[in-house]
């Protein structure tokens, strides 16, 4: 099923979001915990695809697994940016080969070591958008940036190039994590305004331990608000804790997200099942309505 069926629905809908092994042997422990989100059956599964694209066999292999074992529409991630446009058109054959109707398109981090963009390597996530449209019948999504993409100067460039992306062929949009809500609620009054009318899909992060926050601020600068710094702060040292109130908050982000009108959230599980449970109880009733 093509998420862009999924999100014409008026019903509150959860997704989830996995991530393959950086090795093999960890591919099994993954693949469990993956199961056991697939069994909570959201509206669609995404699993991302790692750092330079290391792990672009495991996408296409555990995409495959949710949607054909579990009946679970899946979404694969596909960044470029790391590799040539030939190894990028065989993921996208391999991702057809297998069924997926649906991919996320990603520049993806640019690579430290080398210069940029090498030769016959995408420079923009629409150049790519532009070639999944010409290599089969997906549905095409991409991320934007409710606080601005961290090299963008200016948000109203960060919006216009959002709108290049639209206009290439994008179905819907994701959000990066954000944890004040009114900041995506400017987000989009904005881009509306310039005339982004796609789905846009807010992206929330359960925090469940504190060593999290250092990652967020280190990759991407999210502003964290004075009641998230206190609850790290109050709970951060003690695990079970720090969970439970990592959990609640999201919960409460997702719960205000609903209330205004917004039906479909996306919630970066991070392989936990536990969490995505916890979440997925928190709001039974609201999701049957």
């Amino acid at each position: 099923m093509k998420i862009s069926d999924i999100l014409v629905e008026k019903t509150p809908h959860l997704s989830f979001e996995v991530f393959p092994p950086k090795t093999d042997a960890a591919y099994e422990g993954v693949l469990k915990a993956t199961e056991a989100i697939a069994e909570l059956k959201p509206s669609y599964m995404s699993v991302t695809y790692g750092a330079g694209g290391g792990t672009s066999k495991n996408t296409v292999k555990i995409a495959s697994h949710i949607k054909n074992k579990y009946g679970v529409t899946s979404l694969a991630h596909l960044t470029c940016v790391s590799s040539t446009k030939e190894e990028v058109h065989q993921v996208i054959d391999q991702l057809k080969a297998a069924g997926i109707e649906n991919i996320l398109a990603l520049r993806g981090d640019i690579p430290k070591e080398s210069e940029f963009p090498l030769p016959n390597h995408y420079q923009y996530a629409y150049e790519l958008i532009r070639d999944i449209k010409t290599r089969g019948d997906f549905c095409i999504g991409a991320a934007c940036y409710p606080e601005g993409h961290v090299e963008s100067e200016h948000k109203k460039d960060d919006i216009a190039h959002l709108k290049q992306k639209v206009d290439c062929g994008v179905d819907f949009l994701t959000t990066q994590m954000f944890f004040d809500n009114n900041i995506l609620y400017n987000f989009l009054y904005r881009a509306r305004e310039k005339g982004v009318t796609v789905p846009v899909i807010p992206g929330i992060m359960p925090v469940t331990n504190a060593s999290q926050v250092k990652r967020i601020l280190s990759m991407s600068g999210t502003n964290l608000p004075e009641r998230f710094k206190a609850i790290v702060d109050r709970f951060g040292d003690n695990p079970k804790a720090m969970q439970q109130a990592g959990v609640a908050y999201a919960t409460d982000q997702i719960i205000d997200l609903f209330a205004n009108g917004i039906n479909h959230v996306h919630v970066y599980s991070m392989n936990k099942p536990e969490v995505a449970a916890a979440i997925q109880a928190n709001l039974s009733d609201i999701l049957s309505k």
